[in-house]
């Protein structure tokens, strides 16, 4: 039996040809500008970025070339594009938590988004989930929060990684129900669902693009999601508002240049992105990775890293979370 790689496996899935996740994205055309992913390639995110370079290639008459710089939880990337020329060859595409939350975690802190560089535009959305394995008696989220009160013993929970969204919803969420709960952080989904499926893991929270599959076909079960409204891709689970939970816990992607780039190319790759976020080749796309695309002007932009922080300093500060560097 022929097997894939990831790479390989997410560029099927979303129907997008292995030359497009490998290297350039796009056709070479005009002056070349790299995109910085922080993270490993292969992810809806990496997906992301090959996607909205191949869209806004043309109507900026220039290539985009995507290079994966993961490592130190987005840091690596990150101080590349810090310390890169404004000159309009350099942009960084990652989640809006990796360039709020780590300036909150580190004890010194690497970067000040503010200062450090200049935001474009929202990119894409996605949301997270409370999600249970057969370890967990539960059919909806009322009754495992029974559950939890009366196994307070058992009240653990995985999240993909440590200072991240999931992270810090987990402590809300035990502070909200006053249920103390054990975070386990474990590199990724993947060791996650394992888990949870083999009954070793009661629950966890994580993007629910990573699990859909699995409540689909019964192995698990999204007992809630931490989005403003309902989730397009799990309709049937409530959010954690509408459970009486006063959380929400979204997570973006977005677009920043570094500091002192032209105010006028931000303006026209802005421009480029909300065009491209409503090409419907690329929602399609987009919506089978699990991103909702969103697009928005900077000062929109601005907006939204204003209210995650106000909305996340508090939370993060609770817990004295931080990370040595």
């Amino acid at each position: 039996m022929r097997t894939l790689d990831r790479r390989q496996f997410v560029a099927a899935s979303i129907g997008l040809p292995l030359a497009a996740m490998a290297g350039k994205a796009s056709a070479e055309s005009g002056p070349v500008t790299k995109i910085i992913f922080p993270f490993a390639a292969g992810g809806s995110g990496d997906t992301l970025c090959r996607l909205v370079g191949n869209a806004i290639s043309q109507p900026l008459d220039r290539t985009f070339i995507v290079e994966d710089r993961n490592g130190a939880d987005g840091l690596i990337g990150i101080r590349y594009v810090k310390n890169a020329k404004p000159d309009t060859t350099t942009i960084l595409m990652t989640t809006g938590p990796t360039m709020y939350l780590l300036p909150m975690v580190e004890t010194n802190p690497s970067f000040n988004t503010e200062k450090d560089f200049m935001p474009v535009s929202l990119l894409a959305r996605f949301d997270f989930c409370v999600v249970a394995g057969p370890a967990v008696p539960a059919k909806d989220f009322k009754s495992f929060v029974t559950w939890l009160k009366a196994n307070p013993d058992k009240a653990t929970f995985g999240v993909p990684s440590n200072g991240t969204i999931p992270h810090f919803a987990g402590t809300k969420l035990s502070q909200v129900l006053n249920i103390p709960m054990t975070r386990v952080a474990y590199r990724g989904t993947t060791p996650i669902l394992n888990d949870l499926i083999g009954s070793h893991l009661p629950f966890a929270i994580t993007p629910v693009s990573d699990v859909v599959a699995q409540h689909n076909t019964g192995g698990l079960k999204i007992l809630a999601v931490s989005s403003e409204k309902r989730s397009p891709f799990v309709p049937d689970a409530p959010t954690l508002k509408e459970e009486g939970i006063d959380l929400v816990a979204d997570s973006w992607y977005g677009m920043w240049l570094p500091a002192g780039s032209p105010p006028d190319f931000a303006k026209k790759l802005a421009a480029a992105v909300g065009d491209a976020m409503k090409k419907p080749e690329v929602t399609q796309k987009l919506g089978a990775a699990g991103l909702i695309p969103v697009g928005s002007t900077t000062e929109e932009m601005v907006k939204e890293l204003a209210t995650d922080i106000a909305r996340w300093e508090p939370v993060v500060k609770s817990t004295g979370y931080k990370i040595k560097n």
